[in-house]
């Protein structure tokens, strides 16, 4: 049988609850006796881990608010070297070295009432097989996959990963405590869980009972507790899997990811300060972190999570991943103050609209990094992209022969004259773009390493570092369910001529082998997709033959001969 994502839900009317409300009256250990994992899955296999699972931990720490014992098995906390190069490579553990692991944490810490998966899109293969894997050894756990693949799938993932008995959906900080009072009350025989009446009950798929829990935004994001790092001190079997976190750079060139910068930090992590996005950029999906609904941290909350990282960790850089960090201008304004009692340096994300003279109070507080998703410096792409809206809205400037939007000029020429380094990451293939397109972002690749290297001697080692500081990175451009692109007509007819996706009359992909087959391919962002002929996946009016050699010149790092093309 296959389901429709759009049509399979029950039908009868939910009505809408505050979760906060619900939640406000539980009990400090209203949850005694509740044993819940948390199975953190791998990403980038070819990386060093260097963002822990914040997410994770943070629902680990509301748990034991009200006395649960929750646990962290992060899969992609473990790496190993294949080579002994100078360049390492590394991979992820097996499914085997996985299932192995799994064991010894039963054996350590015993049954598990909830398994809980966490994970990007990108992770469906490795959910499907821990799902068998935790069904093997645990039969009656009840097993949740939540994050953004459960958010961007919901109840269709039941056609897929049978063994799963609910997704979550959505902002988990409530809903899981919700979650885990069914639970309770279950395991204490005081309530008939599969009751028909309760309201996450969606009905019987492929013969079993299904739950779909929708999560929404806490009322007041300070009121959180922080992460559960303690959660990642040591595995099982003694591993370090936090100080191998912290001493994974979160941004630079030891971080291998789309991340450059000209300084180095010896201990790093990662805290969220803002959730969801007002914006609408085609490319992107937002719905596991509050969608277009945005809301912030205060700076004395940050300031005090902040402090105890320095003093629990000994941590000398903190990284803000937040997409658009400098959207609240009073927030910014006060960082310096509430940031003056501890010496750190910090980065973040932000809009390159929104770097003008708020870059000032960043600057101040110790921000040396801020990423900016520039994506693309060709006007036409920007408007493509739904980008263009801010960052054309002043015009455009010519240099070297290019037209570029002047508030991309003028965003990068402010963040570096507040000696902040600014990291552009770039799309390549996107609908509509064409040669001239990809010309214009490398022509401001270029112009980029002409600002920082200025006054440099040209062949020392400090115009070098500078010049190797600017990012030459590009993505392609993949087309991830539940974002605007997926719907894009091309993009559509591509996916059905290329991998036999159907579409129902709303417009929504049918969950069926094809459309599986295409999820299970977008296992890496970094990954350059193809059909089953071979052909790659390029969505933009370039050739693919001279797209294939414009990617490899990227790869190379031989921008300037793409300008000749």
């Amino acid at each position: 049988m296959s389901i429709n994502i759009a049509t399979n839900l029950k039908s009868k009317s939910i009505k809408k609850v505050d979760l906060s409300d619900i939640v406000s009256g539980y009990k400090h250990d209203y949850l005694k006796g509740l044993n819940i994992l948390f199975i953190n899955m791998p990403l980038r296999g070819s990386s060093l881990p260097n963002t822990p699972p914040q997410g994770p931990a943070l629902l680990a720490s509301r748990l034991r608010e009200y006395g649960a014992n929750p646990l962290i098995l992060d899969l992609n906390g473990y790496r190993f070297p294949i080579n002994d190069g100078e360049c390492k490579e590394y991979r992820m553990l097996s499914f085997q070295e996985a299932e192995d692991l799994f064991i010894q944490y039963l054996a350590q810490y015993g049954d598990q009432d909830v398994i809980a998966f966490s994970g990007m899109i990108t992770t469906l293969r490795w959910q499907e097989a821990m799902a068998s894997i935790c069904r093997k050894y645990q039969p009656d756990a009840f097993l949740l996959s939540g994050g953004g693949l459960a958010t961007q799938l919901k109840s269709g993932l039941f056609e897929w990963i049978n063994e799963l008995d609910a997704v979550a959906h959505s902002e988990g900080d409530d809903i899981i405590l919700v979650i885990a009072k069914h639970l309770i009350e279950k395991k204490n025989k005081a309530i008939d869980f599969n009751n028909s009446s309760n309201p996450y009950y969606i009905g019987s798929i492929n013969g079993k009972d299904r739950y779909v829990y929708a999560g929404d935004r806490p009322k007041n994001l300070e009121r959180l507790p922080f992460a559960a790092w303690d959660l990642l001190d040591t595995d099982v079997n003694g591993e370090k899997i936090l100080e191998k976190y912290i001493t994974t750079p979160v941004w630079g060139a030891g971080a291998n990811n789309s991340s450059a910068a000209p300084f180095s930090m010896k201990r790093s992590l990662t805290t969220v300060s803002s959730r969801g996005c007002p914006y609408a950029c085609t490319f992107c999906y937002r719905g596991g972190q509050g969608e277009r609904l945005y809301g912030v941290r205060c700076e004395e909350h940050l300031a005090k999570e902040v402090k105890w990282l320095i003093d629990t960790y000994n941590i000398d850089f903190v990284g803000f991943p937040d997409d658009n960090f400098a959207v609240d201008k009073k927030r910014i304004a006060k960082l310096p103050e509430a940031f003056k009692d501890f010496d750190i340096r910090w980065g973040t994300h932000t809009r390159l609209d929104e770097a003008d003279s708020r870059l000032e109070g960043m600057s101040k507080s110790g921000c040396v990094y801020i990423g900016f998703g520039a994506e693309s410096a060709s006007p036409k792409v920007l408007d493509n992209m739904k980008k263009g809206g801010f960052i054309l809205k002043r015009g455009t400037v010519d240099i070297n022969g290019y037209k570029f939007p002047k508030t991309m000029v003028d965003g990068i020429t402010n963040t570096h004259n507040y000696g902040i380094h600014s990291n552009c990451t770039w799309i390549m293939g996107y609908p509509g773009e064409d040669l001239d397109d990809i010309k214009t972002s490398i022509a401001f690749i270029e112009w980029q390493k002409e600002l920082v290297t200025k006054g440099l001697k040209p062949g020392s080692l400090e115009y070098k570092s500078a010049s190797e500081s600017i990012n030459q990175n590009m993505f392609v451009a993949t087309a991830y369910p539940g974002t605007e692109m997926f719907k894009h007509p091309k993009v559509k007819k591509m996916l059905e001529n290329n991998f036999g996706i159907t579409f129902d009359a709303t417009g929504s992909p049918v969950m069926d082998k094809n459309y599986k087959k295409y999820v299970l391919e977008l296992d890496d962002a970094t990954k350059l997709l193809t059909n089953s002929n071979g052909e790659i996946l390029n969505f933009g009016e370039v050739p693919n033959e001279k797209f294939v050699e414009i990617r490899n010149l990227v790869a190379n790092r031989e921008l300037s001969k793409i300008l000749d093309l």
